[in-house]
């Protein structure tokens, strides 16, 4: 667990601890002291902790001007004991959404499991950027993580499924990689309506 570090890649055209905008701005990181844990495993140094015991993140690209965030989550996803969606909300989302942020691409390559409870944070976020034309989408989910999901309704408020679950996002700048998301919904609509 300690090996799977975020995709660092980006780092040429984001780097969340120097933009002054981001909740994590400041942030120094310690390369080689491990202090985060999911359950008893050490997680690399580079993941941001937001509040939940299970589940991290890395901001790894944003644009201001477009409205778009990319964020990467590891670990597992525990709305029922930890109320997870709740942190993410409170404390990344709505910083981000006060910044201009309303389309919200989640990478979950890296999420164990998923435990639902209630869905009002998700539609809490949903409403809030429903109005400016904004939206969320969940990324390469394993069928498990996907089918939990599914079950707690959360396709209502947000865009995943078996057409976002197999994006080679990681081979791709980050214009590519939100161009291939676009595309996928928008196919995925189109495929609905006829």
């Amino acid at each position: 667990m300690h090996d799977i570090e975020p995709y660092y890649k980006w780092r040429e055209y984001y780097i969340a601890s120097e933009d002054s905008d981001s909740p994590f701005h400041g942030k120094a990181y310690d390369e080689f002291t491990f202090t985060n844990k999911i359950y008893n495993y050490f997680i690399h140094p580079q993941w941001d902790d937001f509040g939940s015991q299970t589940l991290y993140m890395k901001i790894l690209f944003v644009d201001y001007a477009e409205g778009f965030a990319m964020i990467e989550m590891i670990g597992e996803w525990n709305d029922c004991i930890n109320n997870d969606i709740m942190f993410l909300k409170r404390e990344i989302v709505d910083h981000l959404l006060r910044k201009g942020i309303d389309k919200f691409i989640i990478f979950c390559d890296n999420i164990l499991n998923f435990h639902g409870d209630d869905d009002s944070y998700y539609e809490e976020w949903y409403e809030d950027i429903n109005e400016t034309g904004g939206w969320i989408s969940f990324i390469n989910l394993q069928d498990h993580v996907l089918q939990e999901m599914e079950n707690f309704r959360l396709q209502y408020y947000i865009n995943l499924g078996p057409n976002l679950s197999n994006i080679h996002w990681r081979y791709k700048t980050p214009a590519m990689a939100i161009r291939h998301v676009i595309e996928i919904m928008n196919s995925s609509v189109k495929q609905l309506r006829y």
